[in-house]
């Protein structure tokens, strides 16, 4: 299957690469979105001004849900450049270009090395995994580490080489350790499937396989004991309202299992045809090509099972099937075996060789491209993002390239319509990372009211908050925030302090004889949860909820003066 890439098309295609690489870093600044990457964030956060790496801990409590692999490298980042919003996405979105280039050598290995290009361009402009480096969760860190370990057992298997083992153990127990057992799933899968499908018996039993388990185990030895130190040996902690947790029962079993089985503490409810319709949006432009692939691979395998590989068939497929069937489904899951099916794809491009096929998958593809098109045309119609002229060059000059530049890199049909899918995706994706989510994380109140308290308050007053989801307000305030109950309020400080809450928390409290004075009234709305009466301006308001910032005095201070600050300062939404 080898074929010279033509020097000229082969720059091109590393250019497309690199801009690639630059879109995903585009959300690199976003503000970071609450609830659950803001809660990542502040757990890493904790853990570096606490200077303890062992505890995961939440508003001051045991905190037991994610392993600690993902904490540990965002806590390195925050030590070496702050507790900055691109110190946090840094690192995940680091260890998905590592998945990238592990990618490339995984394809070029098995295939070629023009596959294994459009394998990396197929990763990088995927829908969900551009979302997920701008909403930076475990899944960038997964995804990385899972390819590279199928890349080294692969290795392993064919050159029987124990570097290759020892490498592939290493990624294999840091997978473990960002989210749990389930980690094995397509990494056994592909190796496992790879050898069953081929005949190939003897290799199952090789010993080298045993050894990589034990190795494995061993790696993964500071997660087993930062949980029994955190849990274990602590059975009078309350975790999930019960005593006597077990943290490395949780990380063996219920973490995943549990889930799977709907008989952990974390429950759900599943749908057998969820990541069906997910991929189909989230594997986006090439979801539709998806499907062909995997159906041909089939088609094609069942013919001659030896002819043809089937680690990355057997990766994606029987994680999708046994997260299908789990109880507890979120879109995200998915991205993980984005690398195998981007590679599926690839390999389905790169045979296709009749002008009738070419013809339809064009015109599959042009249809892709209008609908993505016309649905970011139509999200801004409604939404009035806030773009300035210089984003608004960006996605015109790449509007003419997708039209222009594919006639220009190359005559081969195939290729043409690769390069005019990945523009496409290049101009969703710079449309809403720098333009649609800066807009709408000014209607994610806590970090607003952090940034305004940080920028106004020079005598620096304690700050309480009322509020489920504190975490954006957590991380990006400069100083400790305490979350407290407006029907208790316990632990008050005696002095003057900042209050954030909605509007009927702070009557509530100034009804108890606290004097308060609201220093600015910011708009809340739940931005990962969007639907359309939020996402058109003219019925927003309605969807909005009011968060006030107050400055309060217990009963018996002297009066509060209006302070010197200027309300309109602070950035508000549109």
């Amino acid at each position: 299957m080898e074929q010279t890439i033509p020097a000229k098309q082969l720059k091109w295609l590393y250019f497309f690469i690199a801009l690639a690489v630059a879109v995903n870093f585009s959300g690199l600044f976003v503000t970071i979105m609450g609830p659950d990457a803001a809660l990542y964030a502040t757990i890493s956060k904790t853990m570096v001004l606490h200077h303890d790496y062992v505890n995961l801990v939440v508003n001051g409590h045991d905190w037991l849900d994610k392993p600690h692999f993902p904490f540990w490298i965002a806590a390195i980042s925050f030590n070496l450049f702050g507790f900055t919003t691109w110190a946090y996405k840094l690192p995940g979105i680091l260890f998905l270009l590592m998945g990238a280039l592990y990618t490339y050598h995984l394809a070029k290995s098995l295939y070629n090395e023009k596959i294994a290009i459009w394998s990396v361009l197929i990763l990088l402009t995927a829908q969900h995994i551009l979302l997920s480096n701008n909403d930076v969760r475990a899944e960038p860190y997964l995804t990385g580490l899972i390819v590279a370990s199928i890349y080294h057992f692969y290795k392993a298997n064919i050159q029987n080489n124990y570097w290759h083992l020892l490498a592939g153990c290493i990624f294999t127990a840091c997978a473990i350790m960002t989210k749990g057992m389930f980690a094995i799933i397509p990494i056994g899968g592909a190796i496992v499937g790879q050898l069953i499908i081929t005949q190939q018996w003897k290799q199952l039993f090789k010993w080298k396989w045993l050894v990589a388990i034990i190795l494995v185990l061993i790696f993964i030895i500071p997660e087993l004991y930062c949980l029994n130190y955190q849990f274990d040996l602590h059975p009078e902690k309350i975790v999930f309202d019960h005593t006597h947790v077990s943290g490395i029962k949780f990380f063996f079993w219920d973490s995943q299992f549990g889930r799977f089985f709907n008989t952990g503490p974390i429950k759900g409810g599943g749908d057998p045809f969820f990541f069906v319709h997910t991929t189909l949006w989230a594997f986006l432009p090439w979801s539709l090509l998806l499907f062909v692939s995997i159906y041909r691979f089939i088609k094609t395998g069942i013919k001659n099972t030896k002819g043809q590989e089937w680690y990355c068939i057997s990766a994606a497929l029987l994680t999708f099937l046994l997260f299908s069937a789990s109880k507890f489904q979120l879109p995200h899951y998915m991205n993980i075996v984005f690398p195998f099916f981007a590679i599926i794809t690839a390999q389905y491009l790169y045979s296709v060789q009749l002008p009738k096929s070419i013809k339809a998958i064009r015109i599959t593809q042009i249809a892709v491209i209008a609908i993505m098109i016309t649905l970011i045309c139509t999200i801004e119609y409604f939404f009035y993002s806030v773009i300035t002229t210089s984003v608004l060059t960006i996605l015109f000059l790449l509007y003419v390239a997708m039209i222009m530049v594919p006639k220009i890199v190359s005559h081969d049909g195939i290729q043409r319509i690769i390069i005019s899918t990945v523009l496409v995706s290049f101009i969703v994706n710079v449309y809403l990372n720098m333009a649609f989510y800066p807009t709408l994380l000014q209607y994610q109140a806590g970090s607003q009211a952090a940034e305004w308290i940080n920028r106004h308050d020079l005598k620096k007053y304690p700050v309480m908050q009322v509020e489920d989801n504190a975490w954006p307000m957590e991380f990006y305030l400069n100083r400790p925030v305490q979350i407290i109950n407006p029907d208790t309020i316990k632990s008050i400080p005696e002095n003057t302090f900042y209050l954030y809450a909605n509007p009927g928390v702070i009557k509530s409290v100034k009804t108890k004889g606290w004097q308060l004075l609201i220093i600015d009234t910011l708009q809340y709305y739940t931005i990962t949860r969007l639907k359309g009466s939020f996402l058109n301006k003219k019925t927003r308001e309605s969807q909005l909820i009011p968060m006030q910032i107050a400055l309060v005095n217990p009963p018996g201070m002297p009066v509060l003066n209006k302070l010197n600050i200027n309300p309109a300062s602070v950035r508000k939404p549109l």
